[in-house]
Formats: structure tokens, sequence, C-alpha cells
């Protein structure tokens, strides 16, 4: 059973700059709670007891929020409702463990900074600038990974002048969605198929070998995708075509329309 996952929150959030340069993206609401609460609520539903925070020395807010403070709750002894939000956060603070990432070295990198802290073969792994909405994705790619005991990659259909856009697979088996191949941002020429990677993975713990040997690739970043695909060589990946929908909060207009479709009433 998946019981651990990564949460990869180091980014310095330029795309919606200057609103992050003091205050980190993840604490931004959506619906009555935060991004970041939305994605442990998420963790906690499916079933994870741990959970590794990925941050930088920047955003110690970050871990400052998970803190217990007494001082505050005697402050809102006689409010029940926020006093219950503190004491959720408390419980919620007890399966919450941080690593940091001190240089924007790319998601892969942010991933081998939590090796030392994965005990079982398989983690969850789950990026929050994607929501999925309506559905518990992370419950969905748990139920394959009992059946076929392997990595799993959530994925959506998406138009053919978007691929450019996002990591593309293609598939060995498209009636099981057994993957083949992924290529990040290809033209429409040379693209596999139509089915973008969304953040949500289920990854054997060999992905960290693939890590620690890989090279920097542009910008210095060590990509997530290029050790998944040297792991192809070796062992089996499947899709899974989840089924709630999916909300982009990765940029400005995206976060404002994840927000509107939250808020509906």
């Amino acid at each position: 059973m998946i019981k651990q996952a990564i949460i990869p929150l180091a980014g310095l959030g330029t795309r919606m700059l200057p609103l992050t340069k003091a205050f980190p993206k993840e604490f931004w609401p959506l619906g009555n709670k935060s991004i970041l609460e939305n994605i442990l609520d998420e963790c906690f539903d499916a079933g994870i007891n741990e959970v590794i925070l990925v941050i930088s020395k920047k955003k110690k807010s970050i871990k400052d929020y998970f803190k217990k403070d007494i001082v505050l709750e005697k402050k809102v002894k006689n409010k029940p409702e926020l006093l219950k939000s503190l004491k959720n956060l408390n419980k919620i603070s007890s399966k919450i463990k941080f690593v940091y990432q001190d240089k924007p070295k790319g998601l892969g990198h942010a991933v081998l900074c939590a090796k030392k802290l994965i005990k079982s073969k398989h983690f969850l792994l789950l990026l929050p600038d994607d929501i999925i909405n309506g559905k518990n994705s992370s419950k969905e790619l748990i139920a394959i990974n009992k059946k076929t005991n392997s990595s799993v990659i959530a994925i959506r259909k998406v138009i053919k002048k978007d691929v450019k856009r996002y990591g593309i697979v293609g598939f060995d088996e498209f009636k099981n969605l057994k993957i083949n191949k992924m290529v990040e941002k290809p033209s429409v020429k040379n693209s596999p198929s139509q089915f973008a990677i969304i953040g949500r993975y289920i990854l054997n713990k060999s992905i960290f070998n693939y890590l620690g040997k890989q090279k920097s690739g542009k910008l210095g970043e060590i990509q997530i995708t290029d050790a998944m695909n040297a792991m192809l060589f070796h062992e089996n990946f499947y899709g899974c075509k989840f089924k709630g929908k999916y909300l982009d909060c990765g940029t400005i207009n995206g976060y404002i329309n994840s927000f509107k479709e939250i808020n509906k009433k």
C-alpha cells in the first residue's frame, strides 16, 4: 500500500511574480482552504500517512504554518470554528516531514532531496500547480498500482496544438495504457500521442538511482521525465485517465479560473 507522498514546494513561483515574492502561492486560497491544504486533503483521503514537503529556506513560512501555536489557541478558545481549524493543523503537522532544496535544480532534484525518507517500494508524487477537482485522482493511481505493482502517471488528452506545452506519453498497449515513451514538450509532428502528463505520479523508489546519475539538462535542472524514460527500459509504467476535472494553478489566469471553478455554487 502507498503510504508516503512527496510534494515539491521549493520553486520560486516566477510565473506569479511579484505576488509570490513574499507570499508562497501554495497559501493562496482555493475555496475555503489554501492550494496546499487541498493537495494534503487529497493525500490523506487516499490513505497517505506521511507527506514530505520539499521547501527552500526562502519558504520557511510553510514550515512555520504547521507549527503548534499555544498562545494563538488560547486567544481563540472562545471561537470554536477557529480553534477547530488550528487543532486540525496540529493533527496534519504530525504527518508532515520537511526537507530542503536550496538551489532551484528542477523537479527531479526536488524528488531526489527526499530520497532518505522514502521507505516503501512505491511513493506518491503530487505537484501543487495541478488541482484535480471532483474525484480523488491519487486514489485512482493507487488502485492501478495495486493491480500492476508498477509506476503510474496521471494523463489527460489535450488538443493537438497544446501538446507542445506538456510532457506527452506514447503507448505500447493503448487498451491497458501501458506507456513506452515520454517526450517533453514535443512538436505536433513528433508527438507520440495527445495524452499529456499531469502532476500526479506513483513512482518506484528505484527512480532515485536514475536521478542520482543524471546530468543536468536545460537551465541546469535535473528533469524527472529523463529519469522516467531511463526506467522504462527496465520496468513498466501505466497511464491513468483520471475522472476529475483538471485545474491549472500554475499561471495567474489559470489560478483565477481555478478559483472561480472551486467556488461555484
